[in-house]
């Protein structure tokens, strides 16, 4: 292929499709409970389509809450299967029942990938997608129906179940990953890809998670062992995220455990003691993340949480905010979506804690 034919192609996928004009429309949420409040929005902005997905669970149990944002790329699919069952596999964890909550998110994450496997994976995954697969499914339908798929252990016995797609490898396209789990004092954020977490202390932003991108260095070390490499920032020239769950493509050599592969959905865990001079905690996708740093929001939210009706709608002024007027630009253009969860209460009378990450103050990256 001519080089100019590949730099087209390349900057093609960089811009994405766009629609003459933006859908602004917002899918928006607020809760709360005793510890915690909770807003969120996403927009589907200049896309052709909506790829992003969430969840927002203040109830994982009875002293655990559960945020996650879910960036898909190459399709929707991932995004949704994600924001259905990732919480969920936490939760089955025996780690989890132990306490150990990085273990169990560890786990989660590479999880998603198996279950995305086989026939039972196709199944879910084209009842996720759009109407071609679910039409596929329902010819499927007709000629073969599963056995108790809608029976309540159906996910334990998720790998046993037989068909026409038995031997499927899970999907080509993929998403990022970033969640954040709060169990009294404890934070846990878990993140695959660049989607980031970030904490308010004492109006100070602290990045709680890594952008995973394909030019940092143990990144790039894992993929060219792995037998990729990295043109224009990207993946075998295409995917500009080094860790994802989904991107099965990626992740074919036999001989490389799945932490190893050049894509990984291997996450980084960050435990962190809350204290009291935590304001509150952002969860966002990379359409936030390109047009505002880590500091720039947290002292935009500062400034509007406190006049605005609801945290919901704190969010909705970020995303408007980041909209780009135009796509001539690039950065603005992309979905959105972000969770901003904010601590009711003091969590413990203890004095500033480490947060294990450099403030996000002067140290983004351009």
């Amino acid at each position: 292929m001519h080089w100019n034919v590949v730099n087209k192609i390349s900057f093609l996928a960089k811009m994405g499709v766009y629609l003459s004009t933006p859908k602004t429309d917002k899918l928006s949420e607020d809760g709360e409970n005793d510890k915690l409040k909770f807003g969120l929005s996403s927009m589907q902005g200049w896309r052709a389509s909506m790829e992003d997905a969430h969840s927002a669970l203040l109830d994982l149990d009875n002293e655990t809450a559960f945020f996650g944002v879910f960036d898909g790329h190459g399709g929707r699919v991932v995004a949704k299967f994600c924001a259905k069952y990732l919480h969920s596999q936490v939760l089955k964890s025996e780690a989890y029942s132990s306490g150990d909550l990085g273990t169990a998110v560890h786990k989660a994450f590479f999880r998603m990938d198996e279950m995305m496997r086989g026939q039972r994976g196709w199944r879910e995954l084209s009842a996720l997608g759009d109407k071609m697969n679910k039409f596929s499914g329902m010819i499927e339908g007709l000629i073969w129906s599963p056995r108790g798929s809608d029976s309540k252990n159906a996910e334990d016995d998720w790998a046993l179940e037989e068909g026409p797609h038995s031997d499927f490898d899970g999907p080509t396209c993929g998403s990022t990953a970033c969640v954040a789990l709060v169990r009294n004092n404890q934070l846990v954020v878990a993140n695959a890809g660049d989607s980031r977490c970030v904490i308010s202390r004492a109006g100070q932003a602290y990045n709680l998670s890594r952008d995973h991108k394909p030019e940092l260095v143990a990144e790039r070390e894992r993929i060219l062992k792995a037998g990729g490499f990295i043109r224009m920032g990207r993946i075998n020239g295409s995917l500009n995220l080094a860790r994802a769950i989904g991107d099965m493509e990626f992740k074919q050599n036999k001989f490389l455990p799945p932490e190893k592969q050049i894509v990984t959905s291997n996450p980084d865990i960050n435990v962190v003691e809350l204290c009291n001079e935590d304001d509150f905690l952002v969860l966002a996708c990379d359409g936030i993340w390109d047009c505002m740093s880590s500091q720039q929001l947290v002292d935009f939210i500062h400034e509007h949480i406190h006049t605005e009706s609801s945290l919901s709608a704190v969010c909705e002024r970020v995303l408007d905010r980041c909209l780009a007027p135009s796509t001539m630009g690039g950065d603005g253009c992309d979905n959105m979506t972000m969770i901003l969860v904010q601590f009711k209460k003091p969590v413990s009378d203890k004095k500033k804690a480490d947060v294990g990450e450099q403030s996000a103050k002067g140290k983004e990256e351009s």
